[in-house]
């Protein structure tokens, strides 16, 4: 299996080179040469497998021959070893046809669990065979920076600097990051908003003079990787609910676009989906893009769903990409003028995003309302991004014979604001993290300046 550059001008390589790398050279992001094809006799014999033995099914080919199957396996088992739930993903019924998928019961509460815990293991494989190490730069609305360096902060071979923007996000998100003490994990508190922590890890991956000879890899959700194990959740869905014999529709909430990515190629692939819901904020971009051809950034808002404080989804490149039947020149194009104008996409091409996803969005008054709803019909406690999904689901259903889930993307705790404001009381912090508040926190505030974070992390790297 070779991957191909969205915007045409780098080099194909194989999984393990795209592990390490990121984001492309030429900026662009890697995706699949041709995805692997599932038939629906292969997806309905899958129905009886754990977990973790369904995600080596998935994963394996995109892997291909770059890691021997026993220790992809291993790393796999390892992984879904860590989830506190039996099912690693649970379902949860709300109503006839209407689901929830928990997808917060790994280490760190959040939906990241399920590629970043294996992310850091194969990583640490591949540099450890190639006697390699490896600086990680990510950025972070909230949930991904917890996620990786508990991921990483047991590697040999990594060092890990995560950027979140200050003061925006919770402080159960916050202390999650800041209270692991590793000598191998930096936290930088940037004087800016998640877009600009973005755009910084995207303007040091294309140019890394400043580690002086070491590499740059990314955690974020430019890093195939990080798509490719979230494909899993779709399958595993789709099977508990009698899937592949009857179709499934899930809703989303998302705001860098790669969590229902991964839910258009599990389709792409095989698994019947009719239909993909995208859920956002006020933050609306993928919202506006779907429903009007509007692809302008705004202004970032802080919402009380700060995980999808994000204005320009990276994610969504990969989806414009196949739209534009893999022009890379045209993608190239695109994203250069979407840097400094709002765009619009071709008519046919946005026809085809029109086909592929419904939309909504949700600010913060129906966020709360609907965890106040949900919660007095059915008993459960979903969090304010879930709550957007679940109003999402409702709003843009088409075929109530069909399954409908909405990917629960974080336990309510860490976001007990919202709870609060709903009327219902603030859910407590699970046994594992009990003391939180009280460990000691680790954190350094910078600038929003690139020169400013640069040299801190070349400051702070190990060199062996």
């Amino acid at each position: 299996m070779k991957y191909i550059s969205t915007r045409g001008q780098a080099p194909k390589l194989d999984f393990a080179d795209v592990l390490l790398a990121g984001l492309a050279s030429d900026g662009g992001l890697y995706v699949p040469e041709t995805l692997p094809q599932f038939s629906q006799e292969e997806i309905a014999s899958w129905s009886g497998l754990s977990y973790a033995e369904l995600a080596f099914k998935v994963i394996k080919p995109f892997v291909d021959t770059c890691i021997d199957d026993a220790d992809l396996k291993r790393m796999v088992d390892e992984t879904y070893a860590g989830f506190n739930h039996s099912a690693v993903a649970p379902l949860k019924e709300l109503g006839t046809n209407e689901w929830v998928l928990e997808l917060f019961h790994g280490p760190t509460l959040a939906f990241k669990d399920f590629a970043l815990q294996l992310l850091g293991r194969l990583m640490d494989h591949v540099l450890a065979q190639r006697g390699e190490r490896l600086v990680i730069m990510g950025a972070t609305s909230g949930d991904t920076g917890s996620a990786a360096i508990e991921g990483c902060r047991h590697s040999d071979h990594l060092d890990i600097f995560i950027l979140h923007p200050h003061n925006r996000v919770s402080e159960v998100q916050r202390r999650q990051m800041t209270t692991i003490l590793a000598d191998n994990v930096f936290n930088i508190a940037l004087e800016g908003n998640f877009d600009d922590c973005q755009q910084m890890v995207k303007d040091s991956f294309a140019d890394q003079a400043f580690l002086n000879g070491l590499k740059l890899g990314a955690v974020n959700s430019i890093n195939w990787a990080r798509i490719m194990a979230q494909i899993v959740y779709y399958f595993s869905a789709a099977l508990a609910v009698g899937g592949p014999h009857r179709p499934v529709a899930f809703s989303v909430p998302t705001g860098n676009f790669g969590d229902i990515f991964a839910g258009y190629l599990a389709k792409q692939m095989g698994l019947p989906v009719t239909q993909l819901v995208v859920a956002t904020n006020r933050n609306d971009i993928l919202h506006r893009v779907i429903s009007g051809n509007d692809m302008s950034k705004g202004e970032l808002v802080h919402t009380l769903s700060p995980s999808m404080d994000i204005m320009v989804s990276s994610n969504f490149e990969r989806l414009l990409f196949d739209v534009y039947d893999r022009d890379g020149d045209a993608i190239r194009d695109l994203m250069a003028r979407f840097r400094t104008e709002p765009v619009q996409l071709e008519a046919a091409r946005w026809e085809k995003v029109r086909e592929l996803f419904d939309s909504a969005c949700a600010d913060d008054e129906t966020t709360c309302q609907t965890i106040a709803d949900v919660y007095a019909e059915t008993g459960y406690l979903l969090d304010p991004h879930t709550a957007i999904g679940v109003k999402a689901a409702r709003e843009c259903w088409r075929d109530r014979s069909v399954p409908m889930i909405t990917l629960a993307t974080a336990h309510p705790v860490k976001f007990p604001e919202p709870v609060v404001k709903a009327g219902l009381e603030s859910p407590q912090l699970p046994e594992h993290l009990h003391d939180l508040f009280e460990r000691e926190e680790r954190v350094d505030v910078i600038d929003n300046d690139l020169q400013a974070v640069q040299a801190f992390i070349a400051a702070h790297v190990h060199r062996d």
